[in-house]
């Protein structure tokens, strides 16, 4: 029942299936919040009933590698079919990985075994703070991996109000709590009281008025919008070279070089954007002339046209995951060769993907990364200014990291108004992980308040409005050109104001002030 639960919370992200039932809202692709408090409620009813902490423990790291096996396992893709691996060792290591970030749902499990009075109209609450905790540090601690956080279930859900003021993790928060509190409520456990009950009630009411309100707000809230003419018209390209081919000089690299040329310099839009590595070498290795028409194009004096270009980038310590930003020269005679082009430098690396460990040399070898050892950029980069808008960029798994994109925010007058993504998504095959990086996207834009575009190899190429909705798409893994519109603003959320200046401490020692009381109850109890 658990491992069943826990992937069912895998699937709660996004639904997975070409098969669905749209009358129920069940369509591939689409978060089911309700799929996942329920599969978390199973957890929660299942330690509630636990005989020790040692049985909590091992139940919930039964929950969470189902949990995690159902929402990583792409990456088998990436190891097998791309990188080479034997079938054996890919199923082996994402076993693996998932094993070991099962870890801090483990160890939290045994921390609320430990600290919970079980059937307490507290007990919710301490079961949230436990499983914040459990949140915050697979995402942040040894450079983090948030993929599959329980927040990003409810992008389409009544919590999504609270993406604003509270972020993925403060609605993984909530979510917990209203599993624990359904397991209390549904049952009784143990026998609980009728005033706890009564209590539970209360907070139940308070809490789902709060939701309520919150979302209420959200969606009537006018955004305030530049007061420029009209929106920023944009181009957004999608290649989809086979990852087996992108980086073959004689198939992938020509093909990409000819289609994204082709289609950078025809565009009419005021803004042009084409994904990570859609250039697939250096600008060094790039033929002179074949760079020059496009920076002639973009650079000239007077043009109305910018684009955002992703490529390998050069520095003088090594290479970067970059993206060239180009629009017209400020004064007619200033030589291209004279001005730098705006770049900006992937700064949050995928360990084992862009980043190695100097023992680690041989995983490279094995799998045959083509660029696998990028340098970092700084987390706070200028934006690309461009008719009036701040693009802030982001490349591929960056925009997992909402704490460092509302960094950017810090100061008013530089805060970004339009959120840009360039991803190659294509390691990972047609599988869910293009639907998941996509709610990870709309989540960003709701904590932000920020409109979303996203320039793929494969997809998820789309807008998405500053309240988390996909106003344009592609049809994933096709070649494609997406036209389409977007408007930046000046908001900036709670959630960011916090972010940008205290990171995620509050919410870490909200979990620790909660789970401290807790255990200073349980220890006056037993003296």
């Amino acid at each position: 029942m658990l491992l069943l639960a826990g992937y069912l919370q895998a699937v709660s992200l996004a639904w997975p299936f070409k098969i669905g039932f749209e009358q129920l809202g069940i369509v591939q692709g689409q978060a089911l919040w309700w799929l996942q408090v329920v599969a978390l409620a199973v957890l929660a009813r299942a330690l509630l009933q636990a005989n020790s902490a040692k049985q909590a423990a091992w139940r919930a790291w039964l929950f969470s590698t189902a949990w995690m096996v159902g929402s990583i396992w792409w990456l088998y893709i990436s190891m097998h079919t791309y990188g080479g691996l034997p079938a054996w060792l890919a199923a082996f290591a994402v076993l693996l990985l998932a094993g070991l970030l099962s870890l801090f749902y483990t160890l939290v499990s045994m921390l609320f075994r430990h600290v919970a009075a079980v059937n307490t109209a507290y007990t919710a609450i301490i079961f949230a703070a436990c499983w914040l905790l459990a949140e915050l540090a697979r995402g942040t601690w040894l450079t983090g991996l948030p993929w599959g956080a329980v927040g990003y279930a409810h992008v389409d859900s009544p919590l999504s109000g609270l993406a604003a003021y509270l972020g993925v993790y403060g609605m993984s928060f909530v979510a917990a709590f209203f599993a624990m509190l359904l397991v209390q409520l549904w049952r009784k456990p143990n026998g609980i009281s009728s005033p706890t009950r009564k209590s539970l009630l209360n907070q139940s009411m308070i809490v789902t008025m709060l939701i309520a309100a919150t979302y209420l707000y959200s969606k009537t809230e006018p955004s305030a919008t530049y007061a420029h003419s009209a929106p920023l018209q944009v181009t957004l390209l999608q290649g989809n070279i086979p990852q087996n081919e992108k980086f073959i000089p004689g198939s992938g690299v020509a093909t990409a070089l000819s289609w994204y040329q082709e289609q950078l310099l025809k565009t009419s839009n005021r803004l042009v954007v084409a994904p990570e590595t859609a250039l697939p070498l250096r600008m060094a290795q790039l033929e002179p002339n074949y760079w020059k028409s496009i920076t002639d194009h973009f650079n000239q004096a007077g043009g109305q046209q910018a684009a955002l270009i992703g490529l390998v980038g050069s520095r003088s310590d090594g290479y970067t995951n970059a993206v060239v930003g180009l629009k017209p020269n400020a004064q007619a005679n200033q030589s291209l060769l004279q001005s730098k082009p705006y770049q900006y430098d992937k700064a949050h690396l995928v360990p084992f993907g862009e980043f190695f460990p100097p023992f680690a040399q041989w995983f490279i070898n094995m799998m045959n990364i083509p660029l696998g050892s990028f340098q970092r950029g700084n987390v706070l980069q200028a934006p690309f200014e461009w008719q009036g808008e701040r693009l802030a960029l982001n490349i591929c798994y960056e925009d997992l990291f909402g704490e460092e994109l509302a960094q950017r925010f810090a100061n008013p007058a530089q805060a970004p108004t339009i959120l840009v993504n360039v991803s190659n998504i294509a390691w990972f095959g047609n599988s869910v992980a293009i639907d998941q990086h996509l709610n990870i996207a709309r989540m960003r834009s709701m904590e932000l308040a920020k409109p979303s575009i996203r320039a793929t190899n494969t997809g998820a190429t789309a807008i998405i409005d500053a309240q988390g909705k996909v106003t344009h798409s592609l049809e994933r893994h096709t070649r494609g050109v997406l036209l389409g519109e977007v408007t930046g603003n000046y908001n900036i959320t709670p959630y960011a104001w916090v972010v940008s200046r205290f990171w995620l401490w509050p919410w870490y020692l909200f979990a620790a002030i909660v789970i401290g009381l807790a255990w200073r109850s349980q220890l006056s109890r037993r003296h």
